[in-house]
């Protein structure tokens, strides 16, 4: 299976209700489902090699599942941009999982998606078709750094315009260099569903997403993001997933002291670093791939 089909789903909202996109690799009716969320400017997309493996491993058996949040890829633009927010994508991921109803449920997250992982794993009360087995969190935790806010903050909301995909990639490379060493086939891969068509029939591109993410993202301030660090760590000590902590040894995000204490609290994540690494691995590498499909698919 070489590409993964196109999915929606209806999410609540107090606009009207927004659809969900997500991809979908693998057996569509395994109960077997592994639900991987993106970044906050990336999209579904970014999981095909990793989804690829996984369903390779395990056959028949698996489900892979990778929606765009969002504002983000094929999903629709949210009326009220207020309602780009942690807990409102949650509540859009429990409304997902109702209609895939597996019967045993992991999650990857990276970054932002690790943080939607958090909410919905740390809460033992939600209505989950089941609880999450087993977490993967990539290069994120309940603290963040200041300093990576900002830098993400400077390129937020700049969705461009590209006259061919090559130059998108060369401008997303710009931000996203962080990501460790890719081939230049690679990028492209990854850089390709990062767009889409300006629509003034010049055949040029823009990013995929919404820009009107920045005003949440804006209203961020210390005091706030502390508040939000206490909540989240509250969170993950409630969970009970085993639970994997992926950190690039160079993340500007996701500080080495923050990384220890998720080892030694909560769930007792293991940890695992990849070198040559900052904000955040992309899980092409072989390395990558294969640490999370041995931590989901070995028993």
């Amino acid at each position: 299976m070489t590409e993964p089909s196109l999915n929606y789903v209806l999410c609540p909202d107090a606009a009207g209700g927004h659809r969900m996109a997500y991809w979908q690799w693998g057996n569509p009716r395994a109960g077997h489902v592994v639900v991987c969320v993106h970044g906050l400017t990336r999209q579904g997309r970014d999981f095909d090699v990793l989804a690829q493996a996984l369903c390779a491993r395990a056959g028949d058996t698996l489900r892979v599942v990778c929606p765009d949040v969002a504002g983000r890829g094929q999903s629709d633009w949210l009326k009220d941009p207020q309602g780009y927010q942690i807990p409102a994508y949650a509540a859009d991921m429990l409304t997902l999982l109702t209609a895939l109803q597996p019967t045993t449920l992991d999650w990857l997250g990276t970054s932002m998606g690790g943080l939607i992982g958090i909410v919905v794993a740390g809460q033992s009360e939600l209505p989950l078709p089941v609880p999450v087995r087993r977490l993967v969190l990539n290069d994120v935790g309940p603290a963040i750094e200041w300093q990576a806010l900002l830098r993400i903050g400077e390129y937020l909301g700049q969705t461009g315009r590209f006259d061919s995909v090559q130059q998108a990639a060369d401008a997303l490379w710009a931000v996203a260099s962080s990501f460790g060493p890719h081939t230049p086939a690679q990028w492209l891969a990854l850089s390709q569903p990062m767009l889409k068509p300006l629509g003034d029939g010049s055949g040029a591109f823009t990013l995929h997403y919404d820009p009107a993410l920045e005003q949440q993202f804006r209203a961020v301030t210390p005091e706030s993001a502390a508040q939000g660090e206490a909540l989240l760590w509250q969170l993950y000590d409630q969970i009970s997933a085993a639970t994997l902590l992926v950190r690039g040894l160079e993340s500007d995000l996701l500080s080495i002291e923050t990384a220890l204490a998720m080892t030694q609290r909560g769930p007792k994540a293991r940890l695992v670093e990849f070198a040559g690494v900052g904000h955040a691995p992309t899980f092409i590498a072989d390395e990558q791939v294969q640490t999370v499909v041995s931590f989901l698919l070995d028993e």
